[in-house]
C-alpha cells in the first residue's frame, strides 16, 4: 500500500516540487498539500496522512505550533524542511522536540542540480518514518488527555522542553533487559545515533549529574551547520557540559564532545579527540562505526558504547571491535525508538551486553560508571 503523504509549505514551488519528486515513487501517493499552519492541521484532520512535510516560516501558524497541535489532536510523523544556517537547526531542533520525527535541509540549489539524489533521498525518508507510523497509531486517542512528561533540570537551574514519548508498539520484539548495570571504571562512554538521537540524546545527558565521573563522545547523524547549535542545546539544559568538538580536545569526566558534521571523530589513548575530514567513501559523516573502532584501540575493555535510534546499520561494525576488546554495548530497545535500526542491528548480531529504554539509559550510565 502508498504512504499517504500531505505536503506543507507556503512556497507554491516548493510545493510543486516535492509533489513531484514523491509522486514518481509508485509507492508513495500525495493525498494533499496546504500553504500554512492552519491549514496543515485541517489537512492532517481530514486526510488523515501516513506522513506530513512541514516547513517552518509560514504565514497565520508556524511549522512548529502546527506540529505541537497535530501531535495533540492527530498524531502523525512528521518531516521538517529546514534551512542549513544555524537559525535553521535552533527551529528545527525545537520542531524535533515538539514531535517531528526527521528533517531535512530545504535546498533549492540541491533540487535543481541534484534531482536524482534528492529523489533517493527525499523518498527514502519519507518510507522510513512512515514506518514509525504504528508507534503513532494508538497515541491520538490518548494524546489531548495523557499527561505532559516532567521537564528536565537543566544546570542553570531553569527547565528542558517536556519531551512526551509517542505510543509504543504492544509487544517489542526485544524488549528492554532488567539486569542491573554492570559496574566499570571506564575511561569512556561512547554513544551513536541517527533519526530521533536529538530528542533521545537530551533525554538521556539530562538525567546525568554534573560530576559524572567518565568522559563522553556523541555520534549522532547531523548537517555540518547544525551540531554546534545541538551541542549549544545540549549544554544549557544539562548538568554535564557538552561542546562540539575540536580537534585537539581532551577527554575529561563530565564533559559531552559531540562529533563536528560532515568530519570524522577518533579518540587516541591519551585521551586526545582527533577530527578528520570526512571520508566520500563514507555514508556518514560522522560514522559510529569510526569512533568507536578507535575506542576500542585507545581504550580496550574499558568502554561503554550506547546505540540509540536511528535507520541503518551504523555502529555495528563497531560495537563488534568494542566487543572484541571486551567493552560493553547496550542498545536502545525497539519500544522506545523513533526508528529501530541501529540498535536492531547491534541486537540481531549478538553485540548488545544489555537492552534498555531510552528513559532508564541515563540511570543505568550514572550507576555503571560511578
Amino acid at each position: 500500500m502508498a504512504v499517504k503523504v500531505l505536503v506543507v509549505d507556503d512556497s507554491g514551488f516548493f510545493r510543486r516540487r516535492v509533489s513531484e519528486i514523491l509522486s514518481s515513487d509508485s509507492n508513495i501517493q500525495v493525498i494533499g498539500t496546504a500553504t500554512n499552519g492552519r491549514e496543515a492541521i485541517d489537512q492532517a484532520l481530514a486526510l488523515k496522512p501516513d506522513v506530513i512535510t512541514m516547513d517552518y516560516e509560514m504565514p497565520m501558524m508556524d511549522g512548529i505550533t502546527a506540529v505541537r497541535q497535530i501531535m495533540q489532536r492527530c498524531p502523525t510523523p512528521v518531516l521538517m524542511f529546514s534551512s542549513l544556517t544555524h537559525e535553521g537547526a535552533r527551529v528545527t531542533l525545537d520542531a524535533l522536540d515538539a514531535g517531528a520525527v526527521d528533517f531535512l535541509p530545504k535546498n533549492f540549489e540541491d533540487i535543481s542540480r541534484n534531482p536524482n539524489k534528492v529523489k533517493q533521498l527525499l523518498c527514502e525518508k519519507i518510507h522510513t518514518i512512515s514506518r514509525s507510523n504504528r508507534r503513532f497509531s494508538s497515541a491520538s486517542s490518548s494524546a489531548a488527555t495523557a499527561p505532559a512528561a516532567p521537564a528536565f533540570a537543566s544546570r542553570s537551574g531553569s527547565s528542558a522542553p517536556a519531551v512526551t514519548p509517542a505510543a509504543r508498539p504492544a509487544a517489542p520484539a526485544h524488549p528492554a533487559s532488567t539486569a542491573v548495570p554492570r559496574r566499570k571504571a571506564y575511561r569512556l562512554v561512547a554513544i551513536g545515533t541517527s533519526t530521533g538521537g536529538p530528542v533521545a540524546l537530551q533525554r538521556v545527558l539530562t538525567q546525568l549529574p554534573g560530576n559524572f565521573p567518565a568522559p563522553i563522545v556523541l555520534i549522532q547523524h547531523m548537517p555540518a551547520a547544525f551540531t554546534k547549535a545541538f551541542a549549544e542545546r545540549l549544554d544549557k539544559l544539562c548538568k554535564i557540559s557538552v561542546k562540539e568538538a575540536e580537534d585537539g580536545d581532551m577527554l575529561r569526566p563530565g564533559l559531552a564532545l559531540l562529533a563536528p558534521g560532515g568530519k570524522q571523530m577518533m579518540v587516541d589513548g591519551r585521551g586526545t579527540v582527533r577530527i578528520l575530514p570526512g571520508d566520500e567513501r563514507l555514508n556518514y559523516r560522522p560514522c559510529v562505526d569510526v569512533t568507536f573502532g578507535s575506542a576500542a584501540k585507545a581504550f580496550g575493555d574499558k568502554v561503554l558504547a550506547v546505540v540509540l535510534t536511528g535507520m541503518g546499520a551504523d555502529g555495528r561494525e563497531g560495537a563488534r571491535m568494542l566487543k572484541q576488546s571486551g567493552s560493553q554495548v547496550w542498545a536502545q530497545d525497539e519500544a522506545s525508538c523513533v526508528i529501530y535500526g541501529m540498535p536492531m542491528a547491534v541486537v540481531k548480531a549478538n553485540l548488545s551486553d544489555a537492552v534498555y529504554s531510552l528513559d532508564d539509559i541515563g540511570r543505568h550510565l550514572s550507576e555503571a560508571c560511578s
